[in-house]
């Protein structure tokens, strides 16, 4: 299921991304399916839950603009499930009954909970409503020229939810986690976009001037300072 919910920077040159998720590194309370786009929690019909189960990405980024879609396929339930992004430090299992907000709960993730709560380094701020319906997509949008990171709600954006994340200096990967029986996520759309080195440069420019005014008093041509305000 494949539903196209770009942000505006992204509809103009991006390349398909398609990562899946990691199957080496899942833990066991997480099922894959067999194209490993869909995740399957606690699926145990005896054990059921018995803690916080997370899975990521076999992708991690070091820099470019990615947009990804996590599509609920069933209604998000329980304590917490959630979507981010983590170092490859970033905690994917709890055990012995212990249902916490597993994306965010320390220094190596960044996660939105489906109660609309942001999470990181297991401090928690209001962001948005909370998500409680099936087949509600949740588009996940990283910009590491900016460091930031923000959520999409069927196509709504939602705001930026996290900055300083091109300070991390580490690969950062795709994450989801829940507490909940049978919870059931689905990979949508991926895809990235790298700057040309003229547009790296027009971008360290903009990052570095005062005020967007500044750019008209730069010695350049009118052609490079349009493409300067544009970042």
């Amino acid at each position: 299921m494949a539903v196209t919910l770009w942000p505006v920077c992204l509809q103009r040159e991006y390349l398909n991304d398609n990562w899946v998720w990691d199957y080496h590194t899942k833990p066991p309370e997480v099922l894959l399916s067999s194209d490993l786009e869909d995740a399957y929690f606690h699926t145990d019909p005896v054990d059921q839950s018995t803690g916080t189960a997370g899975v990521r990405g076999n992708k991690g980024f070091l820099d470019g603009e990615h947009f990804w879609e996590i599509i609920f396929l069933e209604p998000p339930a329980g304590t917490s499930v959630m979507v981010g992004v983590g170092t490859q430090k970033a905690l994917l299992h709890t055990n012995n009954y212990q249902y916490v907000d597993l994306i965010g709960m320390d220094g190596e993730s960044w996660g939105l909970s489906h109660k609309g709560r942001v999470w990181h380094r297991g401090v928690p701020r209001t962001y948005c409503d909370p998500i409680y319906d099936r087949t509600t997509v949740i588009g996940c949008y990283l910009n590491l020229y900016k460091g930031t990171l923000s959520f999409y709600k069927n196509g709504t954006d939602l705001g930026v939810a996290f900055s300083g994340l091109d300070t991390v200096r580490e690969p950062l990967y795709p994450l989801i986690s829940s507490t909940a029986t049978e919870t059931e996520l689905g990979l949508g759309v991926r895809s990235c976009r790298y700057l040309s080195l003229q547009e790296k440069c027009c971008a360290i420019i903009k990052n570095n001037l005062m005020c967007a005014d500044s750019v008209e008093n730069l010695p350049l041509p009118n052609a490079i300072k349009n493409h300067i305000r544009q970042f």
